[in-house]
């Protein structure tokens, strides 16, 4: 029996029954990721004897798949086309490892690497189910200058986006530290057009003389918790306002006017010296004319 097309190995792929070794990767969106399918070191194979086929477990897309003497890939899903490759080397060695480049949101889901022997009338060699999860770090969270809709209320607004998976959105009161009542939030998390997620969140609490909080936006997958703190006091809108000690800022003035003093000073000295020094040299130039001039002869008449 001989396999000659993609299609018949997927049904025959299909039919199989045998339970596979289970593995799980990471990937980062944007990254390269190698999902492993390979046989105990020292194994050799002959490339012309064994049929090798990659497929997403749930929905059975083609992702790649190599057929002896058949270089075609003309099955493999759009997708995965020049993105997926094994290594003919590799799978010389017993390794069929599949290499996915520019890892997507899309690419989270099962693979399956089935591999075959002709030769031992196409009987298993290996199975494996690699799970491929998918993360993205989301934007440092931006918390805008909360405005009051009423003399009672104040509403703040939190905005991260181009994370995955999924995030969790918390506010929380950064005095004690403590999560305010989630009911208190309303949380809008939708897709972009790059396939990850982007989050606004928006906060409504009860007017207060002074509110320190923070919004923490927590992607699980890559245990990452992402905290940006909002605080206001009397007047709305003094966030991350920076005011300098007056005592110090009066320090800061003498110190100042002190050493502009001491520059007038040594600039007084120096402008002193400096005509010093010209009257003496003006004087040295004069009598030096002097003393070379001839005196004139003194002569008599009789």
């Amino acid at each position: 029996m001989r396999l000659g097309s993609p299609g018949l190995l997927l049904l025959l792929f299909s039919s199989l029954r045998a339970d596979p070794q289970e593995k799980e990767v990471r990937a980062m969106v944007g990254s390269d990721v190698e999902l492993s399918c390979a046989c105990p070191e020292g194994s050799h194979f002959d490339l012309n004897d064994v049929y090798v086929y990659w497929q997403t477990s749930e929905s059975k897309t083609v992702v790649t798949y190599h057929i002896p003497q058949n270089s075609s890939l003309d099955n493999v899903d759009s997708h995965y086309r020049n993105r997926a490759l094994m290594s003919p080397a590799g799978m010389r060695q017993g390794d069929f490892s599949l290499r996915l480049f520019n890892v997507t949101p899309q690419d989270e889901q099962k693979f399956h690497c089935l591999v075959l022997s002709q030769s031992l009338g196409f009987q298993e060699v290996l199975s494996v189910v690699v799970t491929l999860h998918v993360a993205a770090n989301f934007s440092v969270p931006v918390v805008s200058t909360p405005h009051s809709p009423s003399q009672d209320e104040l509403t703040f607004t939190c905005t991260s986006i181009n994370g995955y998976p999924r995030p969790n959105v918390y506010w929380i009161n950064k005095t004690d530290n403590s999560l305010l009542d989630q009911a208190l939030q309303n949380d809008t998390v939708f897709l972009n057009t790059r396939g990850l997620y982007d989050v606004v969140s928006v906060l409504r609490i009860a007017r207060t003389p002074s509110v320190n909080i923070g919004c923490c936006i927590e992607n699980v997958l890559l245990r990452q918790n992402l905290t940006v703190g909002s605080q206001t006091g009397n007047n709305i809108g003094e966030r991350d306002k920076i005011t300098e000690n007056p005592v110090r800022t009066r320090e800061k003035t003498e110190v100042t006017w002190s050493v502009l003093g001491v520059l007038c000073l040594l600039v007084a000295v120096a402008v002193a010296i400096g005509w010093v020094c010209r009257d003496r040299w003006l004087r040295r130039s004069y009598a030096g004319v002097w003393a070379v001039r001839p005196e004139p002869e003194l002569t008599g008449h009789v």
